[in-house]
């Protein structure tokens, strides 16, 4: 819904006016135009370096929707593997279109985004395709596409501008694509390298090699970042039995464009003709230098917020130097008292979808609610689409063990094989939980971890129970439910201590 023109009533244009239309901005904005606030959305998100468009939801409600399709596909192929065994018979040999799958995800994005605006002005939320910047404490210059400018004033700023991908600042960057990329890539990207061991890269290089594709990853420097390194070594693992090449120790040093007139790989018409290979010089861990040929070269080394040149330091709203963060207290508050950050621009917070949504919410009802509730940040859910789905809420074991100390932790843990992959004879020993609890907190759990198919949709209620206080004695008195899973994790017995005395008596 286009803003009214013309002078406002009050002191000030609006209510709220929230900078970034992503997962978070939405919610609030959305939310407080529920409780009869006047509301201005202003969102324009610049196209990445490789041209890639960015449509209103941001990169959490939009790449999200698209990874899990991707992981889908790729899912999908692999059980074509195992039809024959649950009486299927294919006539034809079944191959991959990627062209395809990217066509139907650019509609559904462009569908998705329409609907956003359609909510947006059903709720009662003005929007604009327009860039923010903030010039005075309760004032923004608004600059459209048209390049007309304005200013407009609020009693009350959020920053919800999300975070982009970065580069490695190498010579040659520019040849690299990212994440974002290649999600809306429209020719099969070949034999691809992936720089970085982050989740965004190893979803990348997970689907990829699912739908057939030669795929390395040259780790930057570790696998999973912050994660738990056992269950990290477990994903790694499956991955290089699915296929993936890890390159350890590497250091990318240079990336070149070069003409290539025999080509292997398949690519759609356009980018065919010009037959472009990527040429990567890196040194390996005994400092010698190698060189090693790609179709497509994909940077997933982090990602910084996007808080430049939006005016927080005209006002006083501190960010971390390093990371373009903005501090936020625990109500969300920034340095500036009526300036608040939502998000993946918050430093030190864990940045997903469900949890933006969720503190835009409550951010909403503390200011125009009386509300006093605030969000806990204790028990986070969050899942990893590599091919083997990871899902995890609480604390890691390591984690765990620091907090508490090792004597104060036992953790419960099994593998299983999911009842889909047993007629295929798929993967067995690799599906896999565990149950982290604080021994004197009558075995609270404080961590719960699942690999395996679905695994997201499966722990979502256990989070739910975590924040009711579940314990391993009423995990225990939970009725599993057959055939399935999640039942599993109401019969652990095995413990991490029993199966390393195991592994040492078993070593003498």
């Amino acid at each position: 819904m286009e803003p009214p023109s013309g002078p406002s009533p009050g002191p000030y244009d609006y209510d709220l006016l929230v900078i970034g239309g992503g997962s978070g901005g939405l919610a609030v904005a959305k939310e407080a135009a529920g409780l009869r606030k006047k509301v201005l959305i202003l969102d324009l998100a610049a196209p990445s370096p490789r041209g890639t468009m960015r449509v209103l939801g941001g990169s959490s409600l939009n790449v999200d929707n698209v990874r899990k399709f991707l992981h889908h596909s790729a899912l999908l192929g692999e059980a074509f593997h195992g039809t024959e065994n649950f009486g299927w018979k294919t006539k034809e040999h079944v191959s991959h279109r990627w062209m395809e799958l990217m066509e139907a995800v650019k509609e559904q994005m462009k569908t998705r985004s329409e609907e956003l605006r359609r909510e947006l002005k059903r709720s009662g939320v003005f929007y604009l395709n327009a860039r923010g910047e903030i010039v005075a404490p309760h004032t923004v210059e608004v600059t459209e596409m048209s390049g007309r400018k304005r200013q407009l004033t609020a009693e009350t700023l959020v920053i919800a501008t999300g975070e982009r991908p970065q580069c490695l600042g190498i010579p040659g960057d520019e040849f690299c694509i990212t994440s974002e990329d290649l999600l809306s890539l429209l020719y099969p990207p070949g034999k691809t390298l992936v720089v970085g061991g982050s989740a965004e890269g190893l979803e990348c290089a997970g689907f990829m090699v699912g739908l057939g594709m030669p795929i390395f990853v040259m780790l930057q420097p570790d696998l999973l970042p912050g994660s738990d390194k056992k269950i990290a070594q477990k994903i790694e693992n499956f991955m290089m039995n699915n296929g993936v090449t890890f390159l350890y120790h590497c250091s990318l040093k240079k990336v070149e464009e070069f003409e290539d007139s025999a080509s292997g790989h398949e690519k759609a018409a356009q980018h065919q003709a010009s037959k472009k290979r990527i040429r990567v010089t890196f040194t390996n861990k005994d400092n010698q230098t190698k060189e090693e040929d790609f179709d497509t070269v994909i940077l997933a080394v982090g990602k910084k917020a996007c808080t430049e040149d939006i005016g927080l330091e005209s006002v006083g709203v501190q960010c971390r130097q390093e990371t373009g963060k903005i501090l936020v207290n625990e109500r969300d508050q920034t340095t500036v008292d009526h300036i608040y950050a939502i998000g993946s621009v918050q430093h030190g917070r864990p940045a997903t979808t469900g949890l933006s949504v969720h503190v835009g919410m409550l951010l909403a009802h503390r200011l125009y609610r009386g509300d006093s509730l605030l969000c806990d940040y204790t028990n986070v859910p969050s899942v990893v689409l590599t091919p083997l789905e990871y899902a995890a809420c609480g604390l890691s074991e390591e984690k765990a063990n620091l907090t508490f100390g090792e004597d104060n932790v036992e953790v419960y843990h099994n593998y299983y094989w999911p009842l889909e992959w047993e007629l295929p004879a798929r993967n067995k020993n690799s599906a896999y939980v565990q149950v982290v609890c604080h021994i004197p907190d009558k075995e609270r759990v404080v961590g719960l971890h699942i690999l395996g198919p679905n695994a997201g949709d499966i722990l979502q209620g256990f989070v739910a129970a975590m924040k009711c206080g579940l314990t391993k004695e009423q995990l225990d008195a939970t009725v599993g439910i057959h055939p399935g899973s999640a039942q599993v994790l109401t019969s652990l017995t095995q413990t991490q201590r029993m199966s390393e005395a195991l592994m040492m008596r078993g070593n003498c």
